[in-house]
């Protein structure tokens, strides 16, 4: 946040989650009430990986402009999503926080519970901005960037496309970018706020050697984070959906085939 002693200080906070790789193949507890881990390899999910493109590349922008800057990555979970936390320190940002919780898997009132705990935590820090996702790769609630938001009276806009700087009034804020069927929507904000972004905002960089280099040395904060509140969500059963696969039917050879051929055609729409 901008001090007396730094004017042009900028704060950045982004908050990411542990979610499966892309592709990998699912399989679950044997009471169905949790995924299997065992095998499986994570990563962060895709609007959180582009939160944290854009919050680098925020600062960088301030930093060019002589001011300072820093970001912060957040996330909630067991010990081993400090892997995330440095992933996303090596694609630029400055340091990470885990709040850790013994389940890969809170209510959306549980995980911003846990977050307000890691801001909190962070004594005499003001984050100017706290980037997320717009909805998580997992469960898709898209609910946890706003109940943060409310739980600290900030603006929050979510969906966005395109953050610029915003200098048009007395105070600097954000204008940001939305698109919809129907056109592009502009939001201008002032500063502090909160603001939830799209997959295709950017596109993240691949973390350098001296990036995985630094990250593997930086020192993560841990925090304790919040467990299951009453009246969140509880996880009855899981199940696995249907398995389409793909099927060739063979409709004949040579000119036998082209009654069936047609006959597929007509269906399908073609003909």
């Amino acid at each position: 946040m901008s001090t007396d002693e730094e004017p042009d200080r900028r704060d950045v906070l982004v908050c990411v989650k542990r979610t499966p790789a892309v592709g990998a193949q699912i399989t679950l507890t044997d009471d169905r009430l949790a995924i299997d881990t065992h095998h499986l390899g994570f990563t962060m999910g895709p609007h959180e990986e582009c939160a944290v493109e854009e919050a680098v590349r925020i600062a960088g922008r301030r930093r060019d402009a002589g001011g300072t800057a820093r970001v912060t990555v957040l996330t909630v979970g067991p010990p081993e999503a400090a892997e995330q936390l440095r992933y996303a320190i090596s694609m630029g940002a400055d340091d990470g926080v885990l709040v850790e919780v013994p389940t890969e898997e809170l209510d959306p009132e549980s995980t911003a519970a846990s977050i307000l705990a890691g801001i909190r935590a962070a004594e005499g820090t003001r984050y100017d901005l706290l980037l997320f996702g717009t909805d998580s790769a997992v469960a898709g609630n898209a609910q946890v960037g706003i109940r943060v938001a409310c739980a600290l009276g900030l603006p929050m806009v979510t969906g966005i496309k395109g953050i610029e700087d915003d200098a048009t009034g007395d105070d600097p804020g954000l204008a940001l970018r939305r698109e919809t069927p129907g056109g592009v929507e502009i939001y201008r904000v002032p500063l502090p706020a909160a603001v939830a972004v799209k997959e295709g905002i950017n596109l993240p960089r691949y973390p350098t050697i001296t990036g995985r280099m630094r990250a593997r040395k930086a020192a993560l904060r841990t925090v304790a984070g919040q467990q299951s509140l009453p009246g969140g969500l509880r996880t009855v059963a899981l199940r696995r959906p249907r398995e389409e696969r793909p099927e060739t039917v063979v409709l004949g050879s040579g000119a036998a085939a082209a009654p069936a051929v047609v006959e597929m055609l007509t269906r399908i729409g073609v003909v």
